[in-house]
């Protein structure tokens, strides 16, 4: 069973930067997909940001730019910088992964959580 453990959430003001850091405690087989997901109070879950395991990356309209996603297979990590941070970025933020075989790990996947099976445990990004 894989566990993903985010870190790197935090406080900060408009404009800055935060990232985080998503680390697995193993790897996992297959066409990996590993994502960001994010969640406001009141607000549906959304897809943030993904890369595949060949390094291929998808992002949200409301990111692209601003955000950037990277991974180390070799520490089994996926990061997530994020710039010019607004205060509608503010949400707990979900590392999440999943092995999709044939499937891409693009913008349809980020629409569709219920595709992941491995969940963290969520880092809280505050925008102010």
């Amino acid at each position: 069973h894989v566990q993903l453990v985010e870190s790197g959430g935090g406080s900060v003001q408009a404009g800055g930067s935060l990232r985080l850091s998503c680390v697995a405690s193993s790897s996992i087989s297959g066409n990996k997909c590993v994502a960001w997901f994010r969640q406001a109070p009141g607000k549906e879950r959304e897809g943030v940001a993904g890369i595949e395991s060949d390094g291929s990356t998808s992002y949200a309209d409301s990111v692209k730019g601003r955000f950037t996603i990277s991974q180390d297979n070799a520490r089994n990590a996926v990061y997530l910088q994020m710039n010019s941070l607004k205060f509608e970025d503010t949400a707990t933020y979900y590392c999440v992964a999943e092995n999709l075989g044939a499937r891409r790990c693009g913008t349809e996947v980020l629409g569709s959580p219920p595709d992941f099976g491995y969940w963290g445990q969520g880092t809280q990004v505050t925008v102010s």
